[in-house]
């Protein structure tokens, strides 16, 4: 712990001296250098221990008294406009209800169930341990946000296993952190949310634009652990015949010492027509064929919809370049006079229609009288059109991949499916339905947060772990996390104002501006603070201090504010993985067994903060990967 302390303190050190050698005389100083001054007491009281919200609320009321002379009215005005302003964001509102789901799917131990099935389904493959656990993480970071859940829970479950099967310490604990940290990028994410409600930026777009990048960060981590075990096996040994053993249901089993085949859906189709041992119903066969046969129920339906939809009638269009706008032919200037077709009558006593008249009634009269000729021409235009080419190369690679996956599909491997059937597609419903939602429109976050927060109570209720001290639990967790984000956002607001105040945003724009950055340049700078300021900061503080600062620069150097956030959020993976407040690893060590150190967690860490900045490289050099998603949708 000593070196933790000195690692503090000579930060804290050295942002001391850099302060004193920066600022000029105490004579010579305006209301922007006092501004600096906060930022720099701001970071060190954090530093120091001191909590966040109210440092920033402090620290923003003091010096905001300085800003105005010590006009005690205006400064007490200013507080109470930045928290009023925070209150009226409705963005903030889908922030309870998604940690409400989170603390609801934590508390349905799902994540037992889930990591049994993916790693038995994963045996085949290089790393299956490592891989199963980054995938495992990546799906219940998803669902639940919350990083120390998270990191604890895989602590607890893949650790020890992954031991006793023999990989190296500090590859499983990397993994088991990296995995742990993608539920802050993955959407639903609260750090989008945070992150929109600070720069302005659309959380509908970000959660659009961060869905392939986590997958993206997701394949990297995945890769290091295949060709990492592929190529020294001794630190990722494949699982043992013994491990890879799956227990049969007494259906499944019974079928099997029946038709003593290895192919299960002859034999559930033998069973259902032919002899049955023991006490086996038809009923019960069947029940398993059905679920045998949901992957194919499941394709059928979804190319319906697609076929369905492309070969549905197209609206007739019509021609409209006979039409004249109202008002169209209507010019003016403002010392003309209009003529719209109304004259005054004659004076004398003539009262018989005018000719104008008669004619207009006469074409009237006409109109009235002529047939509807244009109708079957509109029927046939409305005629559906035949799929094309490639629907019917679709469905042969889909039947061709369904006809593999029966061929190969033993009583073992049915087994593995039931088991994901009961713990992964459940989660993955729900990802889904609330990502869904959000993306094409159907739902504001805030209302998509409340189907989410529906459906936690449904999959606790569902895996009987819904009851009253469950959900009071999950109800003061929600609460008290909420109550930090919400007073984070007050502080940020009121420490925003008096740097503002101060002209401290007008300096930095101005030293910025100075350097003559390119915009690669700018990119490189603010990504490399970012990323130094992971290491003593955690990233509610680095969003909501220092991105209110970086923000009003993106237009000078013509960088798109939902790009910028991507890339942040990618960037701020590091600040659970490097020391010396690497949340992620002091979860981990709390619940590791005892032979497993500090220091060897932190060294497992290291090669997956190296990927995440090759996943930010790559986000760079082609943005569409984070850009292509919003602008198909959006833009």
């Amino acid at each position: 712990m000593k070196k933790e302390l000195y690692f503090g303190f000579a930060i804290m050190a050295l942002i001391l001296l850099g302060l004193v050698i920066a600022m000029p005389a105490p004579s010579e100083m305006t209301d922007g250098h006092l501004g600096l001054l906060m930022l720099s007491l701001v970071v060190v009281a954090i530093m120091l221990g001191f909590p966040t919200a109210f440092t920033l609320m402090g620290m923003g009321v003091i010096f905001t008294y300085f800003a105005y002379d010590g006009n005690i009215q205006k400064t007490l005005d200013l507080m109470v406009q930045s928290t009023y302003k925070v209150m009226t964001n409705d963005v903030l509102i889908s922030v309870p209800l998604f940690v409400f789901m989170g603390y609801l799917v934590e508390r349905a131990n799902l994540i037992e169930k889930l990591f049994k099935a993916l790693h038995l389904s994963m045996a085949r493959l290089p790393g299956a341990l490592g891989v199963a656990t980054l995938v495992t993480c990546a799906i219940f970071a998803t669902a639940t946000g919350i990083v120390g859940a998270v990191v604890t829970l895989m602590g607890l479950l893949a650790m020890p296993s992954m031991l006793k099967a023999g990989y190296d310490t500090k590859m499983a604990a990397g993994a088991i952190t990296a995995g742990g940290c993608l539920g802050i990028l993955i959407p639903p994410s609260v750090l989008l949310i945070v992150y929109g409600a600070t720069a302005g930026v659309s959380v509908v777009q970000l959660y659009a634009g961060a869905f392939f990048p986590g997958l993206m960060l997701t394949g990297l981590y995945i890769a290091y652990i295949m060709i990492r075990a592929k190529i020294n096996p001794k630190c990722a040994p494949p699982l043992s015949e013994e491990d890879r053993k799956v227990a049969l249901s007494p259906v499944l089993d019974s079928l099997k010492r029946t038709y003593g085949s290895s192919r299960a859906v002859s034999a559930l189709v033998n069973g259902m027509k032919g002899r049955r041992e023991g006490n086996l119903t038809t009923v019960q066969v069947a029940n398993q064929f059905f679920i045998a046969m949901l992957p194919a129920i499941f394709a059928a339906f979804i190319l319906g919809l697609v076929y369905s939809s492309l070969t549905a009638p197209k609206e007739a269009e019509f021609d409209t370049s006979g039409l004249v706008t109202f008002g169209s032919e209507y010019q003016g200037s403002s010392g003309s006079s209009y003529d719209f077709g109304l004259a005054e009558p004659e004076s004398d006593d003539d009262l018989s229609a005018p000719a104008d008249a008669q004619v207009t009634e006469s074409v009237a009269a006409s109109a009235i009288e002529e047939p509807a000729t244009e109708e079957p021409a509109a029927a046939a235009e409305a005629e559906s059109t035949p799929a094309p080419t490639n629907f019917w190369i679709s469905l042969l690679v889909v039947v061709g991949v369904l006809l593999y996956y029966y061929a190969r599909l033993s009583f073992e491997r049915l087994e593995v499916f039931k088991m994901l059937l009961t713990s992964f597609f459940p989660l993955a419903f729900l990802i889904l339905a609330v990502l869904g939602s959000i993306v094409f429109g159907l739902a504001t976050p805030s209302e998509a947060a409340a189907v989410g927060a529906f459906g936690g109570l449904l999959l606790a209720a569902g895996y009987r772990q819904l009851n009253f001290p469950v959900l009071r639990e999950s109800v003061f967790l929600t609460s008290k996390t909420t109550a930090m984000v919400c007073w984070l956002f007050v502080g940020s607001s009121i420490f925003s104002a008096a740097f503002a105040l101060l002209g401290g945003q007008e300096l930095v724009e101005q030293w910025v501006l100075s350097l003559g950055l390119t915009p690669i340049q700018f990119l490189l700078l603010s990504q490399v603070i970012i990323f130094l300021l992971g290491w003593p900061l955690e990233w509610t503080e680095i969003i909501v201090i220092f991105m209110p600062i970086f923000i009003p620069l993106l237009p000078y150097f013509d960088i798109d504010p939902l790009f910028f956030g991507l890339l942040v959020a990618l960037n701020l993976q590091t600040a659970f993985l490097s020391p010396p407040v690497a949340m992620a690893a002091f979860y981990l060590k709390g619940v590791s067994p005892p032979g497993v150190t500090l220091n060897q967690i932190f060294l497992g860490m290291i090669p997956f903060m190296f990927i995440q900045i090759f996943a930010m490289f790559i986000l760079y050099v082609f943005p569409q990967i984070g850009m292509w998603l919003p602008e198909v949708l959006y833009r």
